[in-house]
């Protein structure tokens, strides 16, 4: 069982922040713990409202960094004003926004989606869970244990939820379950209805929105990776994103881990993607320190993130779930799983800022889908790139707004932008109009 321990500084939204994640980790099997030392992740909520404050969620980070053998993650108001201040500090840890740190931590597990799960519609965003369940049987999972096997509605029913999300308002859909990869093949005799089911929303669904596909496992991926990579590039309404965890790139350990996919099937899905689109994202996770990689072993999956280069990289320490079959392999110390933990995420820092520095100069459509800090918003561009608009509110722009920006900056894992000129006038027009109208 993975434990958990949470920490939090700042205001009401930020302990809400913290509600949520903690939710979602005791839903994926998680379980508190009483002290950081106690835990396999540590998880620390900041704050950024003085500089006194900035220099006490830097101590504090450093304090957990050193004292511990947890991951640490970091989130809050600072990890996203100020996340590269981190980094230049020399902490070892994974820097996210509080909505990402659940799927991060819960690092090679499927998300519980139990049956009587329904569409959510929160501010822009619809979460549209399209499935239950899974087709594999990784040894280290202790989720499928409470799912079982996929079980699948029908296209058409999936249809009528994401459009009844559309007319609600919803600007984005995130499409998650399990392993969306593998929709439909309860009903479709061992095929994925996936790329179906995205057409149809995307050509059946009248409005303007955004569709983002969630967690595919490659073994489901790779056998529709033509149809799905083709109808992602016939359609502008569904993010360039494709979050396919290969969790090693070794085999012998993929084959201990019971994945259902080879190094060189996750390969193929990666060149089939770049085949159809020129510009996109891929996701992907690492276990690093499962019980039998070796030392190259954790070479080849090092080298595979090289190779790849995706611009979203999830790194996660192995720890142990009851009642499963890698629980009883013998583990590898602390001391191994954090050196190696922190070698792979110097190197996912220096690919991931490699992307998100190539962005800089052009211009993107961004979907402002959240609040920043200030009169910031937040918002992702076509292939699902966090991009943060500093003056957006006093510049006039809203959440639900679609806005082309010119990328002028980055840290490392998400981008600033600034409107473009005619964006601009377009919201000075518009405040002009409301300025008669009232």
């Amino acid at each position: 069982m993975a434990r958990y321990y949470v920490e939090t500084y700042g205001c009401t939204s930020n302990r809400g922040e913290t509600q949520q994640i903690e939710q979602a980790l005791r839903e994926g099997g998680h379980r508190p713990a009483e002290t950081p030392e106690d835990a396999d992740v540590a998880i620390l909520n900041t704050c950024t409202v003085l500089e006194k404050t900035e220099r006490n969620m830097l101590a504090r980070a450093r304090e957990l960094d050193e004292q511990t053998t947890a991951d640490l993650v970091i989130t809050g108001c600072m990890a996203l004003a100020q996340g590269e201040e981190f980094e230049a500090a020399g902490i070892d840890a994974d820097v996210l926004h509080w909505d990402e740190v659940p799927s991060h931590v819960l690092n090679g597990e499927c998300p519980t989606i139990t049956p009587d799960t329904q569409p959510v519609l929160t501010g822009p965003t619809g979460i549209l869970p399209i499935a239950r369940g899974c087709m594999s049987d990784c040894s280290y999972c202790i989720t499928k244990q409470a799912t079982g096997k996929i079980e699948s509605p029908t296209v058409e029913e999936n249809v009528e939820k994401a459009r009844a999300l559309v007319r609600g308002g919803a600007r984005e859909i995130r499409i998650t379950g399990q392993d969306t990869g593998v929709y439909g093949w309860d009903i479709n005799q061992g095929e994925s209805l996936l790329p179906e089911l995205l057409d149809r929303i995307c050509t059946e669904i009248a409005g303007e929105f955004r569709v983002r596909v969630g967690m595919a496992n490659p073994g489901g991926v790779h056998g529709v990776r033509e149809d799905l990579a083709a109808t992602f590039a016939a359609h502008e309404e569904i993010y360039n994103f494709l979050h396919a965890p290969v969790q090693s790139g070794s085999d012998a350990v993929l084959a201990d881990m019971r994945r259902q996919h080879a190094v060189e099937q996750f390969r193929e899905i990666v060149d089939t993607f770049d085949e159809h689109l020129e510009y996109w994202t891929l996701s992907t996770d690492f276990i690093v320190g499962f019980p039998t990689e070796d030392e190259a072993d954790h070479e080849a999956s090092m080298a595979l993130l090289r190779e790849t280069r995706p611009e979203k990289i999830n790194v996660t320490r192995f720890s142990k779930r009851p009642g499963t079959d890698a629980a009883d392999m013998k583990g590898l110390g602390g001391t191994v799983k954090k050196e190696r933990s922190k070698a792979m995420s110097e190197l996912k820092m220096d690919v991931v800022g490699e992307a998100y520095e190539a962005m800089v100069g052009t211009e993107r459509e961004v979907l402002l889908t959240e609040d920043g800090t200030e009169e910031s918003l937040v918002g992702y561009d076509e292939a699902h790139r966090q991009i943060a608009l500093p003056e957006a509110e006093r510049q006039g722009f809203e959440i639900g707004d679609f806005v082309t920006v010119e990328v002028t900056g980055h840290n490392t894992v998400y981008a600033m932008g600034d409107p473009v000129a005619a964006e601009l006038a377009e919201t000075d027009a518009a405040a002009g109009r409301r300025g008669r109208s009232d």
